[in-house]
């Protein structure tokens, strides 16, 4: 009977470690997975970019961003951001907010032509507009272009959503 208790012992310790390495992994990606977010009465699910590499990547690449869709931006801490359209291929809505989820800043961003053959990646970056947070932002979010003027989002309003956790995931 030992060899079968310790035969279990082994199963159940190899089951415990799978489940903390697929935690690690998760917790590793930067990303909660998706955020369920009301933005001026509509419901919007963001997908979550916490970590350098999701930050950077964005929607880059995107053919599309459905009406109820897009990112948010999760930072470590509130520093003024800038945002560009390089290797995006539709126009985007970005909203800026601080700690707190107040607006601080929004921006209509137009899709870029694409990097030149002929065209150093300095130069290509080079020719993207900036698009600044104007004060410390430690999230953006990204949607659909025209959400920002279809629900009338301004300067100064409140995003209502439990931060908290977002912060945890920032690295």
């Amino acid at each position: 009977m030992a060899p079968l208790r310790y035969i279990l012992i082994a199963i159940a310790l190899l089951a415990l470690g799978v489940l903390f390495w697929l935690q690690l992994a998760r917790d590793s990606t930067g990303t909660g997975g998706r955020e369920t977010v009301t933005i001026a009465g509509e419901t919007f699910s963001l997908e979550v970019a916490a970590d350098a590499s999701l930050r950077e990547r964005g929607l880059m690449g995107r053919e599309e961003i459905e009406p109820h869709e897009g990112m948010i931006f999760v930072f470590p801490r509130a520093e003024r951001r800038s945002f560009w359209m390089g290797h995006c291929l539709v126009d985007i809505d970005l909203i800026f907010l601080n700690e707190a989820g107040r607006v601080v800043a929004i921006h209509a961003m137009t899709a870029e032509a694409p990097q030149g053959s002929d065209e150093s990646d300095q130069e290509y970056r080079d020719r993207m507009p900036d698009y600044p947070s104007g004060g410390p932002a430690q999230f953006a979010i990204e949607l659909r272009s025209g959400t920002i003027a279809r629900l009338g989002i301004e300067i100064g309003d409140r995003i209502d959503l439990d931060f908290r956790p977002l912060k945890q995931l920032a690295r």
